[in-house]
């Protein structure tokens, strides 16, 4: 269980609607859908209503300071179905970086490998209390698009299982380099923060609104005002 996993939520109905793919920039096809992730007939870029409507607002913002930068969806809506793919294969990946083989594998090595593996991806569960926060409809991995089309470097690609991935790990660098990508990173999350999500603190691209996590960084943030979830698990 994870610390926002203490988070109550009310369930809201709020409908999963289709994210408006021409206002922002996306990847086709989906870069989990080309691994073979069963969405079934979902789609990844799906959100809750409110959820798109504010990350039209975080890219209007955007577009005030930097006209025709844009933000880039990675991936938003994931049925647990997908969650647990995507896990099963970033343990495959871990287990391939660090040489070795299923077959050889200890039970201390899994161990270590999964604890790895969880510290990026959240846990499949199929708990109504305890649903990861993508399959709410309510989160959302993003990065940005400069005027040229470019992807701006980030200094770490998403879903990389490295400290490189927490939103401040260069922030203290000396190097000019390592401080564009601070800068960089800092810009994505002052657009979306003004648009009322909150930031993973452990990765640079995951940002939510109105889900457990969310709830649980407002409440850190401002625990005189506690807020509860309004989005659990998407079924």
């Amino acid at each position: 269980m994870r610390p926002y996993h203490k988070v109550p939520i009310i369930e809201c109905g709020e409908p999963l609607v289709k994210i408006p793919l021409e206002l922002f920039a996306v990847e086709s096809p989906h870069p989990y859908e080309k691994l073979g992730a069963p969405y079934g007939d979902r789609s990844p870029y799906f959100l809750r209503q409110s959820v798109v409507d504010n990350l039209i607002a975080a890219q209007n913002e955007l577009q005030l300071l930097l006209p025709n930068w844009r933000i880039q969806i990675f991936d938003a809506y994931r049925p647990v179905a997908v969650q647990e793919f995507m896990v099963n294969y970033a343990f495959g990946e871990a287990l391939q970086m660090a040489g070795l083989t299923e077959a050889e594998l200890s039970p201390e090595n899994s161990q270590v490998i999964w604890e790895e593996v969880y510290k990026i991806w959240a846990e499949p569960s199929l708990d109504e209390k305890t649903p990861p926060p993508h399959s709410t409809g309510a989160a959302v991995d993003v990065t940005l698009v400069d005027d040229t089309g470019e992807i701006v470097n980030m200094g770490s690609p998403i879903d990389e299982m490295s400290p490189a991935s927490h939103p401040d790990y260069f922030a203290n660098s000396s190097t000019a380099q390592a401080q564009r990508y601070h800068t960089n990173r800092q810009l994505l999350c002052d657009v979306m923060q003004k648009a009322g999500f909150q930031r993973n603190p452990r990765e640079w691209w995951h940002f939510s609104l109105g889900d457990q996590m969310w709830a649980w960084l407002k409440n850190q943030a401002n625990p005189s005002n506690p807020v509860i979830a309004r989005y659990g698990r998407v079924v």
